[in-house]
């Protein structure tokens, strides 16, 4: 049985942690780099559900994109972060969490995000290397294209601005409505990403970029899947499952 240490280890070098922006937390969270794994979860977030399920089906680590705390200062049920810190090691769970270095990843967040959305030959994005950028085989309208992007990604829906033929496309998992300048000085025509700001979207209709968003979930769990793929080529003998919980429905009213 591969120890956690070992799973750390191998994701480290598909994602290397000196690759997470300044604010991050990543790597071991909780738990012993010596606790030997038969079975792992998958998860973009750590829930007390998430908890609980892992427990009932005998994963020993969860792998989660979000962290599990970023500026942890008490280990006590009065605080969310602390709270699941301490149900994870009462039932001798480990948690690794792969952020904003997993955004940047070959292969990682952006790069499953672009090929969902069937956006070939995506390339890093300068100076913002986190982000992707590449141009559709053939243009297409605003119009045709947003039902591919909520079909790829499996939105409840889309917000969005915007009327311009859909050409060359930047992509960011999450929240990246921050680097909209950025990626209308690469000439991009369309941007998707997530938790854009009421600011940001009358910006981009100024400007005339089309700006997509669509839903933290939806553009960060298209990663969930290559991650699995990942373990269950380093480690065949382990049991690989995706939570049960990892889903957008609470996120929809």
């Amino acid at each position: 049985m591969p120890t956690i240490g070992a799973i750390l280890n191998s994701l480290a070098k598909l994602a290397p942690p000196e690759t997470k922006m300044d604010f991050d937390n990543v790597g071991l969270l909780a738990g012993d780099p010596d606790w030997n794994i038969r079975c792992v979860m998958l998860s973009l977030d750590i829930t007390s559900a998430v908890i609980h399920e892992a427990e009932q089906l005998g994963a020993g680590l969860i792998v989660s994109h979000h962290p599990l705390f970023f500026d942890l200062k008490a280990a006590t049920p009065d605080t969310e972060g602390g709270k699941h810190l301490l149900e994870l090691l009462t039932r001798k769970i480990g948690a690794v969490c792969m952020h904003t270095n997993l955004d940047a990843a070959d292969g990682g967040v952006n790069d499953a995000l672009a090929a969902a959305l069937r956006i070939p030959d995506a390339r890093p994005f300068e100076p913002e290397h986190i982000l992707r950028i590449g141009r559709l085989e053939q243009e297409t309208t605003m119009e045709g294209f947003l039902p591919l992007v909520k079909e790829a990604l499996h939105c409840e829906g889309l917000r969005y601005t915007g009327n311009a033929p859909v050409s060359l496309i930047a992509v960011g998992g999450g929240s990246c409505g921050s680097m909209l300048d950025e990626v209308i000085k690469a000439g991009c025509d369309t941007f998707i990403t997530a938790d854009i700001k009421y600011d940001v979207f009358l910006r981009a209709a100024e400007l005339g970029i089309n700006l997509i968003d669509a839903g933290h979930f939806c553009t960060e769990n298209t990663v969930i899947p290559q991650l699995k793929t990942w373990l269950s080529r380093a480690f065949p003998e382990l049991s690989i499952l995706i939570s049960s919980h990892c889903t957008p429905e609470r996120f929809w009213i």
